[in-house]
C-alpha cells in the first residue's frame, strides 16, 4: 500500500497539470472508487461540473484536490489507485475507474485502481483538512508535526514500537515498509516497549523516520510491481535502497548478518538480529 512518500510524489506530479483547471464532465465508470460519497455517483459528478482545481494538498496517506467553492475531492490510493494524466481520445489504461475532462480541453484526469481498495469522495472540507480525516495526526513532514507532542505520546502508550509508528492517530504516513527501514536505521526492535524507551530514544528513530523517508521521497517513492506509478506511469525505485524490508536471508548492510522475517500483525517484520536485538523483557 502507498505510504506517505509515494502519495507525496503522486501529489507533486499533478500540481502542474490541475492547478486552475475548470472541470467540465466527470465520469464515474465503476461505482465502487466513490462509496465512501454516500449520495452516490451522480451526485459526485454533479458537485465537481464547473469546479476549479487549486493546489493538491496531503496528510499522512491521503490526498485531496480542493476545489474553488471550499470542498475537495478527498483521495486514498488503497492498494492499487493510480492518478494518471493522458491527452483526450488516448486509450484507457486498464482499470479507468473515474475520468475527469477540462473545460480548456486539455489532459484529462483518470483514478484508475485494479483492486478497488482505494476510493474518492467530494469532502465539506471548508478550505482546510477534510473532517473525514481530521482524526488523523500531523505527519513528519507537516508545519503542524510537533516531534515533542509525538515522542510524550508514544511515551504514553503501552505497546510495541512498531505498532506504535504505524497508528495513524499518533503520528500519520508509516506503513509497513517505512517502519521496518526507520527500525533498522534506528537499530531499534520492533517489539520494544515504547514506555521503557527514553524521550531521546524516541526522537532519535523519529528522526530515522524523516530521513528514510525523505530519501525514498527524492528518489520516486518504493516500487514493488507495476500498481504504483507516478502520474505520467513511470515507477518508483526506492526498492533498490531498502535496508532491512523484503531483504530477507541477504546481508545486512550494517554488519553482515542476514536479515530475519518474522510474523507481525498479519504482516511480516524484517530486522537484523544483530543490530536490531530482542529487548530482554520480551527475550
Amino acid at each position: 500500500m502507498p505510504e506517505l512518500p509515494e502519495v507525496e510524489v503522486v501529489r507533486r506530479g499533478l500540481v502542474p497539470h490541475v492547478v486552475g483547471r475548470e472541470i467540465s464532465s466527470v465520469e464515474v465508470l465503476h461505482p465502487r472508487p466513490v462509496r465512501r460519497h454516500l449520495p452516490g455517483p451522480i451526485d459526485f459528478a454533479d458537485r465537481l461540473v464547473g469546479r476549479t482545481l487549486l493546489e493538491p494538498a496531503r496528510r499522512g496517506k491521503y490526498l485531496w484536490l480542493p476545489l474553488d467553492d471550499g470542498e475537495a475531492i478527498l483521495t486514498h490510493l488503497g492498494m492499487s489507485g493510480q492518478f494518471r494524466v493522458d491527452p483526450p481520445g488516448t486509450p484507457d489504461q486498464a482499470h479507468v475507474r473515474v475520468r475527469l475532462r477540462f473545460a480548456d480541453g486539455g489532459p484529462e484526469l483518470r483514478f484508475c485502481d485494479q483492486r478497488m481498495f482505494g476510493g474518492m469522495q467530494v469532502s465539506d472540507a471548508d478550505g482546510g483538512i477534510p473532517p473525514e480525516i481530521a482524526h488523523i495526526a500531523p505527519d513528519p513532514f507537516e508545519d503542524a508535526y510537533d516531534p515533542d507532542r509525538v515522542v510524550a505520546a508514544i511515551r504514553r502508550r503501552r505497546t510495541g514500537i512498531k505498532r506504535a509508528l504505524l497508528d495513524q492517530t499518533l503520528v500519520s504516513g508509516i506503513g509497513n515498509i517505512y517502519a521496518d527501514e526507520s527500525l533498522w536505521l534506528a537499530r531499534v526492535h520492533y517489539a520494544q516497549a515504547t514506555d521503557a524507551m527514553s524521550a531521546p530514544r524516541v526522537r532519535e528513530l523519529l528522526a530515522a523516520v524523516r530521513t528514510v523517508m525523505g530519501e525514498a521521497l527524492e528518489q520516486g517513492g518504493t516500487s514493488f510491481d507495476s500498481l504504483y506509478v507516478h502520474v505520467n506511469g513511470e515507477s518508483g525505485y526506492f526498492d533498490r535502497s531498502l535496508n532491512a524490508y523484503g531483504q530477507e536471508d541477504l546481508p545486512c548492510p550494517r554488519c553482515g548478518t542476514p536479515i530475519r522475517r518474522e510474523a507481525f500483525m498479519n504482516r511480516s517484520s524484517y530486522r537484523c538480529p544483530r543490530c536490531q536485538r530482542l529487548p530482554r523483557s520480551r527475550r
